[in-house]
């Protein structure tokens, strides 16, 4: 299936980018919290907060697991890489790229973790949270995209050129 994930911590720009990338590939674009939200009838941050944060791992890979599209771009939580099946899921129908950014700019791009609906274990900061998900990103990711010091139209032409190469390379 030609699919393209967008994976990364919150904040990256899975969202924002996504959108943009849909539309220069004429695919649609699926934000995966947004479908969380509208199963669940709650926001993100009253999943994990009512619920725990073990019970919504259960159901971010539950709900992206069930993708079922072709010609879209997805943009998953950024907790998705917590979800062996979900991820390789996502995998096996297309490509997943990760929006990689440095610690210190996404801290300056992120306000109220909590309020974002980020999934962070008690007492856990930017930092250890940062560390954490980094290595996971990379073992998922088929196509790092560096977007540090990169505005949108810098981050979206590099992601446009390097599935360019890769579809010329099958």
């Amino acid at each position: 299936m030609n699919n393209v994930t967008l994976i990364g911590m919150p904040g990256s720009g899975k969202s924002t980018i996504g959108v943009i990338l849909a539309k220069a590939l004429r695919y649609e674009f699926l934000d995966s919290d947004l479908l969380i939200q509208k199963q669940e009838k709650r926001k993100l941050s009253e999943i994990i907060e009512q619920d725990g944060p073990e019970k919504f791992k259960e159901i971010e890979n539950q709900v992206n697991a069930d993708i079922h599209v072709t010609d879209t771009v997805i943009a998953p939580g950024g907790s998705v890489i917590y979800c062996d099946e979900a991820m390789e899921h996502l995998k096996s129908i297309g490509k997943v790229i990760y929006l990689k950014l440095s610690l210190e700019s996404l801290s300056k791009r992120l306000g109220n973790l909590k309020g974002r609906g980020v999934l962070l274990k008690d007492g856990q900061s930017l930092k250890n949270l940062y560390e954490e998900r980094v290595p996971l990103y990379e073992k998922y990711a088929d196509i790092t995209i560096d977007e540090e010091g990169k505005d949108l139209d810098e981050s979206l032409r590099a992601i446009l050129e390097i599935i360019h190469i890769k579809e010329q390379g099958k």
